[in-house]
């Protein structure tokens, strides 16, 4: 099957063979570019998507590659305290630049550059994932136990918290 994907996809299913990965890169016939889009491509609910997002820390500008529930905002004031300094989504260029991939395919395996990975927690509150796979329609499923070992990433609570409620209504 691997000799009918595209180039990206075909190099990030390489990456996961390199890796023992379980999962396998699935080019569906939708766009998958947005975690909504993914979770109806595939049939599974939108928190089970595990978009990969590139953020530049300062001051140095170092990228770093958070994967995150599709279900959440990722609070940056969060993710600058993990990574000792203010944080700023990367351009499309310097994800492209960085990684080898497009914003909206870019996978968490076969980056490019070798990225510091964090993972959001909240993946690890389902068995099975989705990620991207290299375009904007390739996904590949996996465990989040698996993603943290194929990224060695660390796991943190990354989320945006929701505000509080007024109390009485």
């Amino acid at each position: 099957m691997e000799e009918e994907l595209s180039p990206s996809a075909r190099r990030v299913a390489q990456a996961l063979a390199a890796l023992g990965a379980g999962g396998r890169v699935r080019e569906m016939p939708a766009s998958t570019r947005t975690a909504a889009e993914a979770a109806r491509a595939v049939g599974c609910a939108v928190g089970q998507i595990a978009k990969s997002l590139v953020f530049q820390v300062a001051p140095d500008g170092r990228a770093v590659l958070v994967i995150a529930s599709g279900a959440n905002r990722v609070d940056e004031k969060k993710l600058a305290l993990l990574l000792g300094g203010p944080v700023r989504k990367a351009s499309a260029e310097f994800v492209r630049e960085v990684t080898g991939f497009a914003v909206g395919g870019v996978p968490p395996v076969g980056l490019r550059t070798a990225l510091d990975v964090l993972i959001d927690e909240d993946l690890f509150r389902y068995g099975e994932i989705w990620a991207a796979a290299g375009t904007p329609r390739a996904v590949f499923a996996t465990t989040p136990a698996e993603l943290a070992r194929l990224t060695a990433g660390r796991v943190a609570r990354l989320a945006e918290e929701p505000p509080p409620q007024p109390a009485g209504g």
